[in-house]
This record gives structure tokens, sequence and C-alpha cells, in this order.
């Protein structure tokens, strides 16, 4: 095809074979069906009608309580929102349920802890000014006591320093697990300019008053109670309260904005966000230290908490989903390739002889056209002892007679026009056929070794080395069909007339080539096998040859794009070059 801007204007379609098979047919619908059924609930399942946004949020937070502790270290100590709830984050809130507190502290000299500092014997294992990251202080190059037995460098620090590492067991402020926390989420949907948030607009205040969240009786209230989030994270509030931990509170918003699904109502979780086992963590739970500074006799002073406590992390996911006629249509496109599969599996299951044998290769025949390259040539046999075509491979070495076949074929019907011909001359050709003695069953003396029927003559190109029979026997050409069908001089001149009716017919040549055509009708129908090159055995060749002689006696095929296919002419004895 040459290159030129017409080819822009040509379409190009697929190939399709129709199989008429009940069983196949039934299997089709069958899997299209499901296929249909799947897509459908997809699309209502997942919406996938719909066009989505993202969410946009805010949230704060509001923590309520009161709890009242009585220790021997502290007394009787009264603990509100204040003083258990000191730093508020973004999107988060922190509740103390445990303290280890230090009183008193002033700024001074006084032993490091032994834990933090360096042990020493004397004043010189002590250097001034030094500083340690673990240390509660800079040290002053003196070696004091810590206790009875222990020595520690003397540090200028907040004395006396904190020295107790494991909080109380249990927890001193175990009932926070009574106080309740307001949630306030505003959400927007930028893409659908809609905004909502988790307070409903059908509640009031009385309402506020007195909800408190529970899943099953009211799960759209934005008071939570502490220990009822914690256990939704199924977890045990006086087992995290010792040590602290972080629990994640998780606002889901799934919205269809739809007129008629109208549905957008937050969904709450919970979970717990840290590592809970002590002993799989080198510092378990959540503690920070926060002083309360104060003035005593004209020096300042202050009290250090190193609280433990729960800190709630309020997240927040969602989208919304509106009708859109473009995303059903997206949807429906991309869902057409599944029902490819069907065909996929179907071809698969006759391509593998799980369905039929015989349906298979008559199949992968009417299907699959082949197309040769020109390092490839594949010729078609066709023996008198066989009803069947053969395929095989041209060989530049070996024997075609000996060549083993890559496929085998039925052999067609002829064509409509040669039945018209052979009945218009059925009478009046008899009595002009040449009488053609059968030949000796046994070959002759001089026929070569490949020779079957021995009336084949020696060629010393491959392709020409092919008997009319794979096994010994009579010669075609013996058969009473044979000169009648592909030597009668009046049926080839009424077959060229047939083709050409202006053709003149003084020419041989012309005679000997269409008889070559009859025989390939004849011998292999009205096409050959994947488009492999018909060839005519030795002894019939010579029977056309002698009956038909040429001029000079000598003869040359025709180049592999003049082959006859179809009604076209050829010699289609060729060199093995010119062959491929």
């Amino acid at each position: 095809m040459r290159c030129s801007p017409l080819n822009l204007c040509e379409y190009e379609t697929s190939k399709l074979v129709r199989i008429k098979s009940v069983k196949l047919g039934s299997l089709k619908w069958a899997l299209n069906g499901v296929i249909l059924l799947v897509i459908c609930i997809m699309l209502l399942w997942n919406k996938e009608y719909q066009e989505y946004d993202l969410v946009v949020s805010s949230v704060t937070t509001k923590v309520k309580g009161v709890a009242q502790t009585n220790t021997a270290d502290f007394g009787e100590v009264v603990w509100d929102v204040v003083d258990y709830s000191p730093n508020e984050e973004k999107n988060s809130f922190f509740v103390a349920t445990n303290f280890i507190v230090t009183k008193k502290q002033k700024q001074g000299k006084c032993p490091e802890v032994p834990h933090y500092g360096t042990l020493c014997r004397t004043d010189n294992d002590c250097k001034k000014g030094l500083w340690d990251i673990r240390s509660h202080g800079v040290q002053t190059g003196v070696c004091v006591k810590f206790d009875v037995t222990t020595k520690t460098c003397e540090v200028s620090a907040w004395c006396p320093i904190e020295n107790t590492k494991k909080p109380p067991r249990p927890a001193l402020l175990t009932s926070a697990e009574n106080f309740t926390v307001l949630i306030k989420n505003n959400i927007r949907f930028p893409a659908f300019n809609f905004i909502r948030r988790n307070i409903l607009p059908e509640v009031d205040g009385n309402y506020l008053k007195k909800c408190i969240y529970n899943q099953r009786t009211d799960p759209y209230c934005p008071i939570f109670r502490l220990g009822d989030v914690v256990q939704g994270a199924r977890e045990n509030f006086a087992d995290i309260a010792v040590e602290g931990g972080v629990i994640g509170i998780q606002i889901n918003w799934d919205c269809d904005l739809n007129r008629f699904f109208n549905s957008c109502l937050p969904k709450y979780s919970f979970r717990r966000l840290d590592e809970k086992e002590s002993n799989r963590t080198l510092y378990p739970g959540l503690n920070f230290r926060f002083a309360r500074y104060y003035t005593e006799n004209g020096v300042e002073s202050r009290t250090l908490y190193k609280a433990f406590g729960i800190r709630f992390d309020v997240m927040v996911f969602g989208k919304a989903g509106k009708f859109s006629i473009v995303q059903l249509i997206i949807y429906i496109g991309s869902t057409l390739s599944y029902y490819a599969l069907t065909t996929v599996f179907i071809d698969w299951l006759i391509g593998t002889s799980c369905y039929s044998k015989e349906s298979q290769q008559v199949y992968s025949e009417r299907k699959y056209e082949s197309v040769q390259d020109r390092q490839e040539c594949l010729v078609g046999v066709s023996f008198v002892d066989e009803n069947q075509i053969r395929v095989v491979k041209q060989s530049k070495k070996k024997s075609l007679q000996e060549v083993k076949p890559l496929s085998l074929h039925p052999r067609k019907d002829v064509s409509s026009n040669l039945r018209t011909v052979m009945k218009v001359l059925q009478n009046g050709a008899e009595s002009q056929n040449r009488q053609t003695e059968p030949l000796r069953e046994e070959p002759k003396t001089s026929s070569p070794s490949w020779c079957q029927c021995g009336c084949c003559r020696p060629s010393g190109s491959p392709h020409e080395q092919l008997c009319c029979r794979c096994g010994r026997g009579r010669c075609l050409t013996s058969s009473v069909l044979f000169p009648k069908l592909v030597l009668n001089r009046s049926v080839l001149q009424t077959a060229l007339l047939y083709r050409d009716p202006l053709a003149e017919l003084h020419e041989e040549a012309q005679l000997r080539h269409w008889a070559y055509a009859q025989y390939i009708s004849w011998r292999f129908g009205d096409t050959t096998p994947r488009d492999a090159i018909p060839v005519i055995p030795s002894c019939c060749v010579w029977q056309i040859r002698d009956e038909y002689p040429s001029q000079d006696g000598k003869y040359s095929g025709l180049r592999p794009s003049e082959l006859f296919y179809n009604g076209r002419t050829t010699d289609n004895r060729q060199r093995n070059d010119e062959l491929c």
C-alpha cells in the first residue's frame, strides 16, 4: 500500500465468525447476563453515577467535669477543667488522669538523681559547668551524698529534683471517665456549596443539655462521655489512665445530595492510636510536665507536675456525591470492556478443544487468516490416496514428498462454474478425449526413489520432487476423469472463453496454464488452507506438458504474485528461488 493522504479516508473493521450452536449461544447470553448483573450491582452499591467532592472541616471541643481526690501528699483537692486539661491543640484535646508532683522547688544546689546524673567518689569525678541532656541541672564540680550509700555530682537546678519514676496506681483521676466533651464539627463541600455541622438543625438547647452519645439509642448527639469513648475503642479506662495514651475519634460524613435520596449525617467511631503494651515500647503512654509558680517569703517557688493523661484526636473524613450524567456515561463506557471476557472465555473454550476438536479446527480456519513472510514458504499438497490437503513448509534440501505436514485440512468442493462447464460438455467431449491407457502399478526402473506411482520424472529441485500418491499404487493420470477434466481441449477452451469471451485460443501456453488451473480447482478446491501455494505432482505436470508442449521445450514458472488463485492461471512448476 502506497503512502497517500487518501489512506486516511479508509475504514477497517474486524472479521467476525458466527457459530450456530445452542450451547455456545446459551453460554454467551448467560455470561453476558452475569456481567450485566455485576455491573448494575456495582453501579448502585458504589453509586458510580455520582460526582464526588471531599470534605473540608474544622473542629472545636469543650470538656466539662469536676473530680475530687484525697491523698497523703496532696490532701483533699478538687480538680476542674483548668487543672486536668491545661492545653488545647488543633483538632484534639488532652485530659490528665494521673500526676507525679514535686512540691516546693526553688533555685539552688542539690545532688543529682543517680539515674540521670554522674556517680562519684571525690570532687575530681565531677566537672564544673558540665551539662548533659539527661540531667536536671549544671554540675558545680562538688561530689555530695545523695543517700546513705550513694554519692552524685551536685548540680545547680530547681531543688528538690523530681525523683519518682513510675506513676501511682490506680490513677488519681480515674473518675475522669465520667467527664464529657462537646465536639463541634463544621464541614463544607466546595464543589456543591454545601455546609453542615454535626449539631443537626432539628435539635435545640434542651436536647443538648440532656443527651449523651450512644451508638444505639442516640447516635447523633455531639456530647460524649470519655469512658464511653475509651470503651468504644475497646480499652479499659482505668488501665489507660495510669500511663496515658492516644484515642482517635473518627467522624465520617458519607453524604448523598440528590433530591430524592438526600442524606448527610455524621457517623462516629473510636480506636486507640498509640501502642498500648508497655513492654513493647521504650516510652509507654503519654505524659508531659508543667509547673505552677508562686512566691514564698520573697523567694520564687514552684510546684512541678508530671501529668499522665489521654489525648483525644478528632479526625474527620467524608465525601459527598451528586448525580452526574457525565460520570454515568464514563462508567458505562468503562464497563463495556467487561463483555470482552465472554469472547475471551468462549474462544479459549473452543481453542483448547474443551468444547469439540472438530469445532476447534473449523473455527481456527474461519477466524484466522495467515499471511506468510517472504522468508517462509508454505505449499499445499493433495495426494490421491488421501482425502485431506497437507500444508507443509518448503525445504531447499529435502524432497517435498518426504516433508512432514504442518497441518491437515479437509478438501473442499470445486467452484460452481467448473461444474457448469462439465455438464455442458459431458456428451460432446467424450468422443474427443485422448484415450489414456492405465499405467502399470509397479514403478518404472527409471522413476526416482521418491515416486510412488511410477510415472514421475527425475528433478533436481526439491520442491518439484512430488508424486500424486503418498503410498504405492496407480497413478492419478490413469483415472478416466483426468483426461476429461484436465487435458480435454474443448473443456479448456470453453473454460478460457467463460473467463475471457474474446480470448484468442491459438497459443498452447494458454491451454497448458489453464490445465494447471483445472487440476488445482479439482484437487484443492476454491481456496488453499493457510494461503499455501498449491503444488501439482510431477506425473500430472508432465502429462499436461506432453499434451500442450512449449515450442522451445523450455518451461519457466510464473512469479508467486502471478500464481493461480480463484480462477487465475499459473504454471506452478517454478524454480525453488522463484517459488519462495
